[in-house]
């Protein structure tokens, strides 16, 4: 059995072999409708048009009175959803445009070293997209500033629907609200890339966002969503389904409930496969082939959170989070197939708590379950109190990637890891089924 130390630096070798495989970038990629002088919606400028609409301040500095204007804005909360007026989902439909191949300046904001995309990057985008989403279906234009708190509740799933995304052709994103409950939003987004004269897609993605008071302490009312057309019912019948399964999800899991009688045989059957049959001990365990231990396949990092990483609300901006997570999850990944993971599928990110500014952030990547050329990977995220040693739980983050060739078995040990590999089963299972 290899080391792992010895698999991670077979991986950068490789890494660099593609990386200088490539050839250079090319200007191709340019897509008409982001010619200049055509007028739209940049993703650089999202997150202005979110700090118009809440009124926050671009400088530091002056958090602390934007704070103390915005609590005056509860009296413009509605009371009721009735009282608030019927949307539709063409009022909250949103195009913004990524000229990563008209613009070389912004491409080295995203460029990798392996000359692809940084998807840590798309993820921050999707999350600001999210938000702007959502206020255009609840902002009252009548009114200088929103009182909502618009925040992401859950990253429902991200299914890929194209491997590469290249560095030097354009992007173009879309989505709209496409279900709605008395105070939560579910937005759903498509990416689009400009290659060889024509969009193809890359990825659709599922957010679902919750709307608090201007304190962003308790919940508050959203406008109501009216479906217009068969289309439009089945997208927004297609939320009661999320919304249910996430429920069920919720009453199924393993923190609450003893796994299935079909669960209790996989785990009692890697137990066997594990005991070291010359003691015949159950205390005895032995790694079986071409295996790692669960133990020898985590990775840890640590994040001082800085004001530059806030949001319009002087919070821990909810995608440098996904970002982070998904960039340790992803040499998690690297690191333990020994060549470099595609992203498969982003499912079930949950915001637990906000991030506070200032905060240490304590992140810790498991490779939970593989099969094949997969490999589930689990990111926790908790904040670390530094005068009381405390320690809470703030996400937690589930990536499925693939390889180009079969990685070993992960095999856990202790209950808790066994656990850790059924939860990774299911996600694994669902992502699967939902491709």
């Amino acid at each position: 059995m290899m080391s792992p130390r010895f698999l991670l630096l077979r991986s950068v070798a490789s890494m660099s072999t593609r990386a200088f495989s490539r050839g250079p970038v090319s200007l191709q990629g340019k897509a008409p409708d982001m010619s200049e002088g055509n007028a739209h919606l940049l993703v650089s400028n999202v997150r202005n048009r979110l700090r118009q609409i809440v009124g926050a301040s671009t400088n530091w500095r002056d958090h602390q009175q934007a704070l103390a204007d915005r609590l005056s804005l509860s009296s413009q909360l509605a009371a009721s959803q009735e009282e608030l007026p019927v949307r539709r989902m063409k009022d909250s439909y949103i195009e913004a445009h990524l000229p990563l191949g008209t613009d070389p300046k912004l491409r080295e904001k995203y460029l990798n070293y392996h000359k692809g995309v940084r998807f840590g990057r798309i993820l921050e985008d999707l999350d600001s997209l999210a938000v702007l989403i959502c206020y255009s279906h609840t902002h009252d234009k009548a009114l200088p500033r929103s009182p909502l708190s618009i925040v992401t509740a859950l990253v429902d799933k991200i299914d890929m629907r194209k491997q590469i995304i290249h560095p030097d052709c354009d992007i173009k994103f879309t989505g709209h609200v496409t279900w709605v409950g008395k105070s939560s939003i579910e937005a759903k987004m498509h990416m689009f890339q400009y290659h060889e004269g024509a969009y193809t897609q890359v990825l659709d993605a599922t957010f679902v966002m919750v709307a608090r008071d201007p304190e962003n302490k308790r919940a508050a009312f959203v406008n109501p969503l009216k479906p217009e057309g068969p289309e439009e019912e089945k997208l927004f019948q297609q939320g009661e389904v999320n919304k249910t399964r996430r429920v069920e999800l919720s009453t199924a899991s393993l923190l609450k409930v003893a796994p299935t009688d079909e669960e209790r045989k996989i785990i009692h059957s890697l137990f066997l496969n594990t005991l070291d049959t010359k003691t015949v001990s159950f205390r005895s365990r032995v790694l079986p082939p071409n295996s790692v231990w669960m133990e020898d396949a985590k990775v840890k990092g640590l994040e001082i959170c800085h004001p530059q990483e806030r949001n319009i609300f002087n919070r821990i901006f909810g995608g440098f989070l996904m970002r982070k997570a998904y960039e340790l999850g992803w040499a998690n990944a690297c690191s333990y197939g020994g060549c470099r993971p595609s992203l498969v599928a982003v499912d079930d990110i949950l915001f637990q708590k906000p991030v506070e500014i200032g905060s240490l952030l304590l992140l810790s990547s498991q490779v939970c379950y593989t099969d094949g050329k997969y490999i589930q990977v689990r990111v926790h995220t908790e904040v670390l109190d530094p005068l009381t040693r405390q320690h809470n739980t703030t996400n937690v983050f589930h990536f499925t990637f693939v390889t180009d060739k079969d990685v070993p078995n992960i095999m856990p040990q202790s209950y808790g890891e066994s656990m850790l590999y059924l939860d990774g089963k299911r996600h694994f299972n669902q992502t699967l089924k939902s491709q």
